[in-house]
């Protein structure tokens, strides 16, 4: 077994993040049960544990880890009963994939795209959902989505294992549906796009301030669901969302993987081909001529920073229109926290503060190491130092992702100097 910490071990946690989603998707198209895909993906986790530390890491480590798991999945339908035909069958079939030996990695948009809506199905409930998509495509622990989502981590892991038996003893297919239940499931599969997207952009916990692969899985996805679903504006503007965040991933940190601020970023890094794919999906969007929802908004919000040359010629006034609009479609605290910020720049610190001020009684922020980071912020801009000082060390208390913790602690000690 690998020394907890060992580099083997940071290995293979990479090689996991990274690969888990594909492996899962993979295994759930051969063996139709989401559940039993994750188990035996979770098996080849634990062999890679123990063998890699002696043998090396693979050449392929994903390669390795399929095969892995493919060889358990093929055991467990052996050894269920003989009887069900449709077990035998799905046998048969892995050993003759594994027989003509087919690539581990065929089709995985396609294998993602589906596993993304057999999490969404209509069986489960929403928030159900949601959170076995995470743990499927994120490869988040109960304790990292419980985080993500404010609730008790038993909470959160009752709603994966019951999601995963209700899917199981529904038999659902595992498909990209068509027609009314494409349709149906849409919502939650935009979610769920959205959620993976965040999670890559800004890593909830973790040595890595970003997770460039889940960025790239859900705007693959997106483009092919935009494909799929032409006249859905909400799509569209979720994509014209994510190219445009994407396009400032080179920007985002340092050299040392250290975070740079949207202000302080070199803007010349900024990637114009994303850029400008995501002013044609915002186009799309608008000209479906429907109102907008949520992820149109915000699209509309990172188009105006992306306009912008430079830091200081950025349209508050607009961006804080669009969040006003914002908090009418998808009332919450989160997006009055960003509210707040937009006020902040567009009319003076003391104005978003007020805002973040009315927030601190909101139970679901509590824990939330972003609503004590914005305060330290405006607090500092108002030249109140010691306060933001007291806020930053909060914040960096609440933060769960290392670099994330580190630069708020730098900027406690900025404020003590």
């Amino acid at each position: 077994m690998a020394v907890r910490g060992s580099p083997t071990q940071r290995a293979i946690e990479t090689v996991w993040r990274i690969e888990s989603p594909r492996i899962i998707a993979a295994l759930a198209r051969m063996v139709r049960d989401v559940g039993l895909a994750e188990d035996c993906a979770q098996d080849a986790l634990v062999a890679a544990l123990e063998r890699w530390p002696d043998a090396g890491v693979p050449a392929n480590p994903g390669a390795w880890l399929v095969a892995v798991a493919k060889r358990r999945a093929l055991d467990e339908l052996r050894r269920r009963p003989m009887q069900d035909r449709k077990h035998r069958e799905l046998g048969r079939q892995l050993e003759a994939e594994q027989d003509q030996g087919a690539a581990p990695d065929e089709d995985v948009g396609d294998a993602l795209l589906r596993l993304i809506f057999t999490a969404c199905h209509p069986v489960l409930a929403p928030e159900a959902r949601v959170a076995l998509a995470l743990r499927l495509l994120c490869g988040l622990t109960t304790g990292e989505i419980a985080h993500a989502f404010l609730l008790p981590e038993p909470t959160v892991a009752q709603r994966i294992v019951r999601a995963k038996r209700t899917l199981a003893a529904a038999r659902v297919p595992f498909e990209v549906p068509e027609g009314a239940d494409r349709t149906a499931r849409l919502a939650s599969v935009l979610e769920v796009l959205y959620l993976v997207f965040n999670e890559g952009y800004a890593a909830t916990t973790g040595e890595d301030w970003m997770r460039p692969e889940l960025c790239e899985d859900a705007l693959r996805l997106g483009r092919v669901l935009a494909e799929l679903a032409p006249t859905e504006a909400e799509v569209h503007g979720l994509v014209a969302l994510m190219e445009f965040q994407a396009s400032r991933a080179r920007a985002r940190t340092d050299a040392a993987g250290e975070p740079i601020l949207l202000p302080e970023q070199n803007r010349v890094l900024w990637d114009r081909l994303l850029i400008g794919r995501g002013h044609a999906a915002l186009a799309r969007a608008e000209r479906l001529g429907v109102p907008f929802g949520p992820y149109t908004l915000q699209a509309e919000i990172a188009a105006c920073h992306a306009r912008a040359a430079t830091a200081g010629e950025t349209d508050w006034a607009s961006i804080v229109a669009f969040y006003d609009a914002l908090a009418q479609v998808a009332p919450s605290p989160v997006v009055e926290l960003n509210r707040a910020v937009a006020v902040a720049l567009a009319f003076g610190p003391a104005a978003g503060l007020d805002i973040v001020d009315a927030l601190a009684v909101e139970p679901r922020l509590r824990g939330y190491h972003l609503l004590p980071s914005v305060r330290a912020d405006l607090l500092a801009r108002l030249g109140r130092t010691e306060e933001a000082r007291q806020e930053f060390l909060h914040a960096a208390t609440l933060a769960r992702n290392v670099r994330e913790r580190a630069f708020l602690l730098r900027r406690a000690a900025a404020c003590a100097r």
